[in-house]
């Protein structure tokens, strides 16, 4: 999706005219992101989504840079000795110089390399570093912004591996470099600054100063070119970041985003148009499985109900096979993902389903992770609760069945009245007993850090969505990511995904949206909005998004107030999971 190049590419120096047709096997690429290995957000998923296409092409010349952290390399990275001389012999001279650089295979598909840099190792240069960044590019980092801090080190690092690497190499390297995000921009910026031949490209996934002006609740798409970006960036403290981010953004030679709405975004925030916009995509051979959806869907709702059965117990008087289950994923922004108007969307549906004397619940599960500090107590309980009542249950029935066996073998009816003993019936009485409870069914699995000021909490708190008995819509808040090692949930997104009923994404800022993505190649409907990228991309390429599966809760552009758009808005999402919901029940894989 080609756009007009900017005037800003060709009045970029410092590198010298390659041929055009540049042979791949003379050439370097070097893709740098903060989440390489490192799940934080939706850019771990981009870049391991097209990794192995990458590798496919670029082949042994294709090396990943990021952050070295113990627990994700524990269980993510094999780690090896580099195959590439020049790499081998860059690694070694940083690492003889008081650097900690790490070489291994990255555990996803394809097995690509990655370089992995410990920042922590070369702290000491902190002060220096930051010193040096203020006389080259007049950008000053205050001492308490760790995640800036950490970019510094990050960026300093990342352009001494380049620079060491283009030294090492035998011949004259061609070297391209991909930068994602501000967090890995000061790499990008250093590189111009030292004269480094390397060719460079930056991928802004979403603004920074975007991202933090929706969370503020203003109108944000309507005053694009009106805001005053200095001062709104200071307002909120970012304006260090914020001057990281478009220093990265006119120094790279080539500049991309993911989603035509964000490209233009960029051009009013970041003064710079993209040369291309560059759509994510998914491996769709990773989720494919024709006629196996219905199956793979009740297998997953199996497990998942299974949690649903120990996170209710004592209160579990509605019936699982009439349960739906809605689900919100992604990164924890209240207002951005939509959160708030899903959560005052459920309330309207749990009084319309209640009033109509609705006999099916719904069970809508967030997502979305958040500081705590361990998992909640009575939620560990239920499962336990769960599993003493599963293991009574078969205990009884191994004790029935074998009496009912020795009685047919010698060819007599049993005697009901003795198939059960005083003990079977006391062991059941204290299984029983052991469900009761007083205390609603907790809302959130885990401790949180920060309950009182929680804003998913506090909205629950106002709306009355405690999970009681007359509660049609019940609500889970789920704050970490899924993992089928979790002692509460053991499934993974994945499964966690085909498992539910309808994916709802009501963002006001999405720059692209792998959620809906993801739902829609496993077979799930969701609901999206044309403030998305995907849901823009979708809008735009397909004539009638309905007829393919594909649902969209409409949002007004002009969101203004809750007596404008954002009402407007909120009832389109009603009406949308109203129909949803009946929806449900007839498509074939998503039967009750």
């Amino acid at each position: 999706m080609p756009l007009a190049r900017s005037l800003s590419v060709t009045s970029l120096t410092g590198l010298e005219d390659w041929d055009d047709e540049l042979d791949l096997e003379n050439a370097t690429l070097f893709e740098v992101a903060w989440e390489v290995a490192n799940k934080v957000g939706g850019i771990y998923t981009v870049i391991q989504t097209k990794a192995k296409i990458t590798l496919d092409e670029w082949g042994e010349n294709y090396f990943l840079i990021g952050p070295y952290l113990e627990q994700n390399v524990r269980t993510q990275v094999e780690l090896i000795e580099p195959p590439n001389p020049a790499i081998r012999r860059t690694i070694d001279s940083m690492n003889a110089k008081g650097c900690k650089v790490y070489f291994g295979r990255w555990l996803i598909e394809g097995g690509p390399y990655v370089i992995l840099i410990d920042i922590g190792a070369t702290a000491w240069s902190l002060d220096r570093w930051k010193t040096e960044l203020w006389e080259s590019c007049s950008i000053g980092i205050p001492w308490y912004d760790r995640e800036a801090n950490d970019a510094v080190l990050f960026g300093f690092l990342t352009a001494w591996f380049l620079g060491e690497f283009a030294a090492q190499c035998e011949e004259k390297p061609y070297i391209i470099g991909h930068f994602h995000e501000w967090l890995a921009g000061i790499g990008l910026v250093l590189c111009r600054i030292r004269k480094l031949q390397v060719a460079t490209i930056f991928t802004t996934h979403a603004t920074l100063l975007g991202r933090y002006l929706c969370a503020g609740s203003v109108d944000f798409y309507n005053n694009l070119q009106t805001f005053n970006l200095d001062k709104e960036a200071g307002d909120r403290q970012i304006y260090h970041r914020y001057c990281m981010e478009r220093s990265a953004v006119h120094c790279a030679h080539v500049f991309t985003t993911v989603s035509q709405i964000t490209a233009v975004e960029a051009e009013h925030l970041l003064k710079r148009k993209p040369d291309i916009v560059t759509p994510n995509g998914l491996n769709v051979k990773k989720f494919s499985a024709m006629h196996e959806f219905q199956n793979l869907h009740a297998q997953s709702k199996a497990r998942i109900q299974e949690f649903v059965r120990g996170h209710f117990y004592g209160h579990l008087d509605f019936n699982l096979d009439k349960t739906i289950f809605f689900f919100i994923a992604g990164r924890y922004e209240y207002s951005n993902k939509g959160a708030d108007v899903f959560l005052e969307a459920l309330a309207r549906l749990n009084y319309l389903l209640r009033v109509n004397g609705s006999q099916t619940t719904v069970v809508a599960f967030f997502i979305m992770p958040a500081r705590t500090n361990n998992f909640n107590v009575e939620t560990l309980k239920g499962q336990a609760v769960r599993k003493q009542l599963w293991d009574t249950a078969n205990a009884v029935k191994e004790k029935f069945g074998k009496k009912l066996y020795e009685s047919l073998l010698v060819g007599n009816l049993p005697d009901m009245n003795k198939m059960l003993d005083k003990e079977d019936f006391t062991m059941m009485k204290r299984a029983i007993f052991a469900t009761q409870r007083q205390s609603f069914p907790p809302i959130c699995t885990h401790n949180m850090l920060d309950d009182s000021t929680d804003p998913i909490l506090n909205t629950i708190r106002r709306i009355g969505l405690f999970n009681s008995s007359a509660d049609r819509v019940k609500v889970i808040f789920h704050p970490e990511f899924l993992s089928s090692t979790s002692p509460l949930l053991p499934v993974d997104y994945e499964e966690f995904v085909r498992g539910c009923h309808l994916g709802v994404f009501p963002s006001y800022y999405e720059p692209w949206g792998y959620t809906p993505a993801e739902c829609t190649v496993m077979g799930i409907p969701s609901i999206s909005t044309n403030l998305s990228g995907f849901g823009c991309f979708m809008e735009e390429h397909i004539a009638d998004p309905s007829a393919y599966g594909w649902y969209r809760a409409v949002w007004e552009l002009v969101l203004l107030s809750w007596e404008g758009g954002v009402m407007a808005s909120l009832t389109d999402l009603t009406q949308q999971l109203v129909l949803r919901y009946t929806h449900c029940l007839e498509v074939p894989w998503l039967k009750l």
